[in-house]
């Protein structure tokens, strides 16, 4: 498992595959295709547990398999791709409407919205 770890995190020289940042201690490796962990709910516990089991196990390769920071795999969850690239293309719509301090920011000139699409490192 180490050894596909290491090949995990070789396959985009220590960056991650979507923001492209230096990969950092406590790095994830994601599943491009996602394979979605199954829960039940336990009922002496009282709260849902993972089984065990995924949704598509056949994806759990390497060849599928992604080095992620942890704030991309948190974000991206079980998305797929385009799913993804859709959430982080609203960022700023959600940060015009949700943030004070990112308004105040943008009427001080501290920052400049552009408009691109989405592309992630391991499209270029």
């Amino acid at each position: 498992m180490k050894a596909n770890r290491q090949l995990i995190f070789d396959k985009f020289n220590g960056h991650c595959a979507y923001c492209g940042c230096e990969l950092q201690k406590g790095w994830h490796v994601d599943e491009l295709l996602p394979c979605k962990r199954i829960f039940e709910f336990d009922r002496e516990k009282r709260k849902w547990v993972w089984s065990g089991k995924y949704e598509h196990p056949e994806r759990l390769t390497v060849d599928n398999q992604m080095p992620a920071c942890a704030s991309c795999n948190i974000n991206k969850h079980s998305l797929p791709l385009e799913s993804f690239r859709n959430l982080i293309s609203g960022f700023i719509n959600s940060l015009n409407r949700d943030s004070v301090q990112y308004k105040i920011a943008k009427r001080y000139g501290l920052l400049q919205e552009i408009e691109k699409p989405v592309v992630f490192y391991f499209e270029k």
